[in-house]
C-alpha cells in the first residue's frame, strides 16, 4: 500500500474529452441530482451524458463546479480504497472538494458548498464584472524565470489597484482584477508563447476570485451557508495558506472561517500546499483525481522547483514519470 497525497482540481478541469465521466446509478450521482432538483437545476448526469460538449452550458459556473466536485469525489474515494491517504489539498474550488474528501464535511454539505459558491460568484460577476488571466512564471525547463516574475510585479504595480495575484500555481500565476484591471494586464504583460499557447489569456467565465474584489461573495456565503456542519477531518487537510488541519488538532471554527472568508478573498497558494504535502508527509505519490489532468504540469513544476527526489528540470521530471515509480499519478487523461 502506497502513501499518497490527493490534490483536487478546480475550475477548468472539466472539458469536452471528460464527457461521460459519471457512472450510472452511483449513490452520489443520484444524490447530487436530487439536490439539484431542489434548486431547480438541470441534472448533472444528463449534462455529463450529452451527445456533445456545449461550452455555453457545460461551463456555466452552476454546472461545471458541481460536475468537477462529483467526478473528483468519485475518483478520490476509489483511490483511498487502494492506498493510504496522508494529506489532501485542492486548487481553488478544489478546496471545497478537499474538505469532503478528507471528511471535514459530508458529501451533501460539500455539494451544497460548491453549488452555492458557484451561484454566488456567478451573480457577483454578472453585477460587478471582473475576471482572471493566466501567465507563466517558469522557463521551458520549469525553472523560475526572473524576467517573467518582474513583468508580473510591474503590471500589478501599475494597475492602480485594479489587479491582484489570485492563485499561485507554481509555474503559472493566475491574476485577477476588475474589468479595467484585466484590460491593463492583457495589454501590459509581455506576450509569451509556451507550446502552442500564447499568454496572457483570459479564463472563460472566471470572476475575480481570491481577491478583495469579491468580498461581497464572502458576506453572502456566511449567511447562506451558515448551516454547514464542519468537523475534524479524518485525513490532514492543507489549505491555500499552507495551514494544516489534522484529525488530532484541527480548529474547526478556523476551518469554517477560512472557507467562507480568506479562501474567497485572499491569494490561493496552491504551490505552497503542494510543498507542505511534500515536506511534511513525504508521500510516495501525488494523486490527481479527475476530471481531466489539469494539475499534471502544475504539480510537476512545483516538484522541479522543490528539487523533490532529485528532480531539477522538466526533463528530469519526465524521466521519473516514465519510470516504474512516478511522482505524479493522474487518474484521468
Amino acid at each position: 500500500m502506497k502513501r499518497i497525497a490527493i490534490l483536487c482540481p478546480g475550475r477548468g478541469s472539466y472539458v469536452e474529452k471528460t464527457l461521460r465521466s459519471l457512472p450510472d446509478a452511483h449513490p452520489w450521482v443520484t444524490r447530487a441530482d436530487e439536490l439539484r432538483r431542489e434548486r431547480g437545476l438541470v441534472s448533472l448526469f444528463e449534462l455529463d451524458r450529452a451527445s456533445k460538449f456545449d461550452s455555453k452550458v457545460h461551463l456555466l459556473p452552476e454546472n461545471v463546479s458541481p460536475l468537477i466536485y462529483l467526478v473528483s469525489m468519485l475518483d478520490a474515494a476509489a483511490r483511498m480504497q487502494e492506498d493510504k491517504c496522508v494529506a489532501v489539498a485542492g486548487n481553488s474550488m478544489g478546496w471545497y472538494t478537499a474538505l469532503a474528501v478528507a471528511g471535514a464535511i459530508s458529501f451533501d454539505d460539500g455539494f451544497q458548498l460548491v453549488q452555492e459558491m458557484s451561484i454566488l460568484q456567478r451573480d457577483h460577476q454578472a453585477e460587478h464584472g471582473g475576471g482572471q488571466i493566466i501567465y507563466p512564471s517558469v522557463d521551458d525547463q520549469w525553472k523560475v524565470d526572473g524576467e517573467r516574475l518582474r513583468s508580473v510585479e510591474s503590471a500589478l504595480a501599475s494597475s492602480n489597484g485594479e489587479a491582484f495575484r489570485s492563485i499561485d500555481l507554481g509555474g503559472y500565476w493566475v491574476l485577477a482584477g476588475s474589468e479595467a484591471g484585466i484590460a491593463h494586464l492583457l495589454t501590459t504583460l509581455p506576450k509569451v508563447k509556451v507550446g502552442a499557447t500564447m499568454y496572457p489569456f483570459r479564463l472563460m467565465q472566471h470572476g475575480a476570485y481570491h481577491t478583495q474584489l469579491v468580498e461581497g461573495v464572502s458576506v453572502r456565503a456566511r449567511s447562506s451557508l451558515a448551516g454547514l456542519n464542519f468537523q475534524r477531518p479524518r485525513v490532514t487537510l492543507i489549505d491555500g495558506h499552507g495551514r494544516r488541519y489534522t484529525p488530532w488538532s484541527a480548529d474547526v471554527a478556523a476551518m469554517r472561517e477560512y472557507t467562507l472568508g480568506a479562501q474567497v478573498t485572499t491569494l490561493y497558494d496552491f504551490a505552497l500546499s503542494i510543498r507542505v504535502a511534500l515536506r511534511e508527509f513525504a508521500p510516495d505519490h501525488l494523486v490527481c483525481p479527475g476530471p481531466g489532468n489539469s494539475l499534471g504540469g502544475v504539480c510537476g513544476q512545483v516538484v522541479v522547483n522543490e528539487g523533490w527526489r532529485g528532480v531539477h528540470s522538466k526533463d528530469d521530471f519526465q524521466r521519473v514519470q516514465d519510470s516504474d515509480n512516478p511522482i505524479l499519478v493522474s487518474m484521468r487523461r
